[in-house]
C-alpha cells in the first residue's frame, strides 16, 4: 500500500510555481510549472498579484494532470513551500486589498529601522527587523495607504494565500512565520506584544501549526477538478529555505547547505534556538518540531553573474565556461555583489555593488572571476556570522542553479575551508521538500527518517595551495565595504 498513494509538493517561488509529484517511496513521478512575473512600479518596489499565484498553480497542476492523470488522482497529501516575508493583505471577504509586497522589496527600510530600534523585536524574535520582513511592510502601509490598512482582516504569507485557495483555511507554520518579525521564535507562537507595536492583533494572523502537521484539507471543488477522490491532507509546509532543507535532508544539528539561487543562502540546522541578531544571521524555526535553523542570506548570488552576463551579452554558462574548472588565484580585482543592497552581515538597503582594482589588463574573464569571487566572499561573510552565533560547519552541500559551476564550488570550498558536496542527480529543492512534508502530514511518518540526505555524487575539496591568496583577497573584500559605504548616500 505504501507505493499506492502520491504526494504533491507546491513551491511558490518569485518566478513561478513548481508542482512535484512523488510516490510513497519518495520517487519523483513528475513535475510541472507555471510562470510568474514581478512588478516594479517604483525604485526599490517589488510586487505580485496573488491572483497570478493561483493561475500559475493551476497551470502547474494542469501540466501534471496532462502527463500523470492516474498518479495525480492518487494524491493523499500536499505540502506547501513559498517565498518568504510577502505581505498579502485581505479584507473581511478575502478580497486582496493591494498587490503583495515581496521579500525583495526595500521600500520599508525607514519603518524597519524604527521597529528595530524597539528592543522588544530583537529580544522576542531573535532577529534584526530587516526591510524585507513583513512587519515593516505593514508599518509602511499604515503610514502611506491608511485606507487599505483600515480594511485589513488577515495578513497572509504567499504560500498561505495558496493554502486559503486550496482549503479555505487561514493557517501558517513556524518556519515561514519566523520571517515576519511578529513571531516569538523560541516559544513558537505569535507575539501579541509585537503585533500591537504595529497596530495589529492576533485575530488578523493565521493560526499556527508545525510544518509536518495537518493544516486543512483540499476543497471538494478542486478535488473534482483534479480527478481526486477521498480526503487530501494539506501539510503546514515551510518557507522556501526550510523546505529546501527538508528536501536536502538538512534537518539535524551540524548539517548545512549553501544555495546559489537568485539570492544566496548559507543554512545550518540547529537542535536548539541560537539567536544572535547583531550578526544579521537569521535564527528561525525549522519546518520540523523542536528544531530551529540559522541562515545567512545574501541578496544577489546567481543574480550577480546573470547581471554580468547581460552586460557582457553572453550567457552565464558561457562566462563560467571561459574560466574552466581549475581554480585560479584572485587577480586583485574585487567585486562587491550588493546590486540591491545586502542582508547578512550588513543589513544595508542602501549599499550598491562595485568593481575595485580595475586596470587596462582587466579582461572579461578577469571580471567574471571577480564576480564569482565576490559572491563567494559574501557567503564567507555569512559563515563568519554563523560562527559568531555559535554554529560550527564541517562541510556543506551545494544546491541552486549556480552549483552547476565546478569553478564556483571550488572557490567556495577554498574560501570557507570546508568540503562542498554535490548531490547525485535529482531535484532535492523546495518542491521536493514540500512533497515530503505532505507525505509526513498524511501518513504520520517519522520526519527525520523521511527527510534523509541524498547520495553525494562528488565532493569539491578546498584548494590548499590557494588558501593564502584567498585569505588576502577576502581581506581586501572586507575592507571595501566600509570604504564605499561612506559614499553610498
Amino acid at each position: 500500500m505504501k507505493g499506492q498513494y502520491m504526494y504533491l509538493g507546491l513551491d511558490l517561488g518569485t518566478s513561478g510555481v513548481k508542482a512535484m509529484l512523488i510516490d510513497g517511496d519518495q520517487k519523483i513521478i513528475g513535475s510541472a510549472s507555471g510562470a510568474l512575473d514581478v512588478s516594479r512600479p517604483h525604485s526599490g518596489w517589488s510586487e505580485q498579484d496573488p491572483a497570478h499565484w493561483v493561475r500559475a498553480c493551476e497551470e502547474a497542476i494542469a501540466g501534471l494532470k496532462a502527463a500523470h492523470p492516474a498518479e495525480l488522482s492518487a494524491v493523499k497529501g500536499i505540502g506547501l513551500s513559498g517565498q518568504m516575508h510577502g505581505a498579502t493583505l485581505l479584507d473581511a471577504e478575502d478580497n486582496v486589498l493591494r498587490p503583495c509586497i515581496l521579500w525583495n522589496d526595500t521600500r520599508s527600510f525607514h519603518e524597519a529601522a524604527e521597529l528595530d530600534a524597539d528592543p522588544r523585536f530583537r529580544a522576542i524574535t531573535g532577529n534584526i527587523v530587516f526591510p524585507g520582513f513583513t512587519a515593516p511592510k505593514l508599518a509602511w502601509v499604515k503610514k502611506n495607504e491608511p485606507e487599505i490598512f483600515a480594511k485589513i482582516a488577515k495578513v497572509l504569507l504567499p504560500k498561505d494565500y495558496l493554502r486559503l485557495w486550496l482549503t479555505g483555511e487561514y493557517i501558517s507554520e513556524m518556519s515561514d512565520s519566523a520571517g515576519t518579525s511578529w513571531l516569538d521564535t523560541g516559544a513558537r507562537k505569535w507575539s501579541s506584544e509585537l503585533l500591537a507595536a504595529t497596530d495589529l492583533s492576533e485575530a488578523q494572523m493565521p493560526s499556527l501549526v508545525e510544518g509536518t502537521d495537518q493544516a486543512g484539507k483540499l476543497r471538494g471543488e478542486l478535488k473534482s477538478k483534479w480527478g481526486i477522490s477521498g480526503d487530501v491532507v494539506v501539510a503546514g509546509g515551510a518557507g522556501d529555505n526550510a523546505a529546501s532543507a527538508c528536501g536536502m535532508g538538512t534537518v539535524k544539528e551540524g548539517q548545512a547547505f549553501v544555495s546559489l539561487g537568485t539570492s544566496g543562502v548559507l543554512f545550518a540546522a540547529n537542535g536548539s534556538y541560537l539567536p544572535k541578531p547583531e550578526s544579521a544571521v537569521h535564527a528561525f524555526c525549522h519546518a520540523l518540531p523542536n528544531t530551529w535553523h540559522q541562515m545567512g542570506v545574501i541578496l544577489s548570488a546567481a543574480d550577480a553573474i546573470n547581471w554580468h552576463a547581460k552586460v557582457m551579452g553572453k550567457s552565464a554558462a558561457e562566462l563560467s565556461g571561459e574560466l574552466g574548472d581549475t581554480l585560479k588565484a584572485p587577480t586583485g580585482v574585487t567585486f562587491l555583489p550588493y546590486l540591491s543592497g545586502e542582508r547578512t552581515p550588513h543589513n544595508d538597503a542602501v549599499i550598491r555593488g562595485a568593481f575595485i582594482g580595475l586596470e587596462h589588463e582587466s579582461s572579461r574573464v578577469v571580471l567574471t572571476q571577480a564576480v564569482l569571487e565576490g559572491v563567494t566572499f559574501a557567503i564567507r561573510d555569512n559563515l563568519e556570522a554563523l560562527k559568531s552565533a555559535g554554529t560550527s560547519i564541517s562541510r556543506v552541500t551545494a544546491i541552486g542553479g549556480g552549483s552547476r559551476s565546478r569553478y564556483w564550488l571550488s572557490s567556495i570550498a577554498t574560501s570557507l575551508g570546508v568540503p562542498v558536496d554535490i548531490p547525485a542527480d535529482g531535484d532535492f529543492g523546495a518542491a521536493f521538500g514540500a512533497a515530503r512534508l505532505g507525505l509526513i502530514a498524511a501518513t504520520g511518518a517519522d520526519p527525520v527518517s523521511v527527510c534523509s540526505a541524498p547520495k553525494t555524487e562528488a565532493t569539491i575539496d578546498p584548494v590548499s595551495a590557494l588558501s593564502n591568496a584567498y585569505e588576502a583577497a577576502y581581506s581586501r573584500y572586507r575592507a571595501a565595504y566600509p570604504a564605499i559605504r561612506a559614499i553610498a548616500g
